[in-house]
């Protein structure tokens, strides 16, 4: 796909671009929406295949891959009188707004597809899970780090409740950072060391031969310190509330007209 359009130039948006245009090689030629001015004027200087439209029409007009990136809330207002052609492919990446719905709001024949990025698409290096499986949409992610295409629209919801988890994995972090400086460890230092704990942690779930479960096993001992606070912290009662949490995610993201935004 040589020309992508984006409409909505938010941090899914600006990841897109930098994933896409940042390798040193060719890059495919990227129109941005005026959404998010300054983000999209940084990336044009940054970026001489980006060009900045003067509204989401043009982006329409010029791309031949269109990525609808606006916030959930503002999707009328952003979309609404939008003409999209048939031989265009759109990628809908709005959590909780299915392809029936948007294809009303464009009123537009064109393939409709749902993704759901992450910002380490800028890094290339992370799957994007879609929505039906695309070859030219697949392909597109494919460069960014893989795609995962989805049987249905059950299943995709579900993965997008599963992004839905990634602020409170950082919240967490920050309150062992918390709980340390509490006890008179520097903040620098504390911060310092929960980074590069959980940073190494994360190399280890490179290994696709053992199991998640398979993991936190080889990382404790019988009675050891690590099996202490999962068993005493992370308990059923726990991973009962964070169960029951993300099936009121779920039933929000399936809800029509519900408004759970990531």
């Amino acid at each position: 796909m040589k020309r992508i359009g984006i409409i909505g130039v938010g941090e899914i948006g600006r990841a897109l671009v930098e994933g896409l245009c940042g390798t040193g090689g060719p890059a495919p030629e990227v129109f941005l929406s005026p959404r998010g001015a300054r983000t999209a004027a940084g990336l044009s200087e940054r970026y001489g295949s980006v060009h900045v439209c003067v509204d989401n029409q043009q982006v329409v007009e010029r791309a031949e891959l269109i990525v609808v990136a606006v916030r959930r809330q503002d999707r009328h207002e952003a979309l609404d009188g939008l003409r999209v052609d048939g031989s265009k492919v759109v990628v809908n990446v709005m959590a909780g707004v299915p392809d029936d719905e948007l294809r009303d709001l464009l009123a537009t024949d064109a393939p409709l597809v749902r993704a759901i990025p992450l910002p380490s698409v800028r890094e290339r290096r992370s799957v994007t899970v879609t929505y039906p499986s695309h070859p030219v949409v697949d392909a597109c992610f494919g460069q960014l780090g893989g795609a995962l295409p989805v049987a249905d629209e059950a299943a995709f919801d579900v993965f997008s409740a599963l992004t839905g988890t990634l602020t409170t994995h950082y919240a967490y972090l920050a309150a062992l950072t918390s709980w340390a400086t509490g006890h008179g460890i520097p903040a620098d230092d504390a911060e310092h060391y929960v980074r590069d704990l959980f940073q190494a942690m994360g190399s280890a779930l490179g290994d696709g031969s053992r199991s998640l479960q398979r993991l936190a096993a080889d990382h404790e001992t019988s009675g050891g310190n690590n099996e202490r606070i999962r068993t005493t912290w992370f308990d059923r009662a726990n991973t009962a509330t964070l169960e029951s949490a993300l099936d009121g995610l779920l039933t929000d993201l399936r809800r029509p007209g519900g408004e759970s935004a990531p």
